[in-house]
């Protein structure tokens, strides 16, 4: 049995809950999986902390919540320094980088980063951001398909806002494969090598000089013989 544990986390109003709404129905109905959803947030109506949570399996759910997520998706900087540490250490971590200011790495954890609101006001509302978080995360998890996410927007949706909220799914979805292919071609780095010893230099064998040779002495020139006078 596989099973996924995920979190969305933010503050009221940015459609924290909704994310997992969507998420959840996208997996049941259209790509065939079981999920479970559930929610936690603060007494205010709207910027006070809040996550929902989501547990995804190939079988049945026997327990609805989460215990050590492996996905974490923050959308402010409170809902990251509360639920990042309940992040397993080889999980995955999303935020939306105009708003989390994250910490070192710990662990295995990969972190993927998008300016999901300037890119929901660039669309024309910033309501629309965790539309584009949704778009980011499925592209980078592929936890779910992005065929079911957008037939689960319906009914989820305002209807007179789907088509704009079709468009942000698409623009972090986009973004969510851009940045896929970017990091498979970045080269991995070298591992440095470890310093080796510098080899001994080799002690110089002392070197004996031949003694010239001595140079041959001529031979020496034999003495004429004296002439013997001729007998009378």
């Amino acid at each position: 049995m596989t099973t996924t544990e995920i979190r969305f986390s933010g503050f009221g109003g940015q459609g924290i809950i909704r994310c997992a709404l969507i998420s959840g129905k996208a997996l049941s109905l259209y790509d065939g999986l079981n999920a479970s959803m559930n929610q936690s947030f603060g007494p205010e109506a709207r910027g006070s902390a809040c996550a929902s949570q989501l547990v995804v399996s190939d079988e049945r759910v026997l327990y609805p919540y989460i215990t050590r997520p492996q996905i974490l998706i923050s959308m402010s900087q409170e809902a990251y320094d509360k639920y990042e540490p309940e992040l397993r250490d080889d999980g995955i971590l999303i935020i939306d980088t105009d708003l989390v200011k994250s910490k070192p790495l710990r662990g295995k954890i990969k972190m993927f980063a998008i300016p999901s609101t300037r890119f929901a006001e660039e669309l024309g509302n910033r309501i629309i951001a965790n539309l584009v978080m949704l778009g980011f995360f499925t592209a980078v998890t592929k936890v779910v398909t992005a065929d079911a996410m957008k037939k689960a927007l319906p009914g989820l949706v305002p209807d007179r806002f789907l088509d704009l909220n079709k468009r942000a799914f698409d623009k972090g979805y986009e973004y969510g494969l851009r940045i896929l292919e970017e990091s498979k071609q970045k080269p991995a780095k070298a591992k440095p090598k470890a310093a080796s010893k510098p080899k001994a230099k080799a002690t110089p064998r002392a070197t004996v000089k031949a003694k010239p040779t001595a140079k041959p002495k001529p031979a020496a020139k034999a003495k004429p013989k004296a002439k013997t006078k001729p007998k009378k």
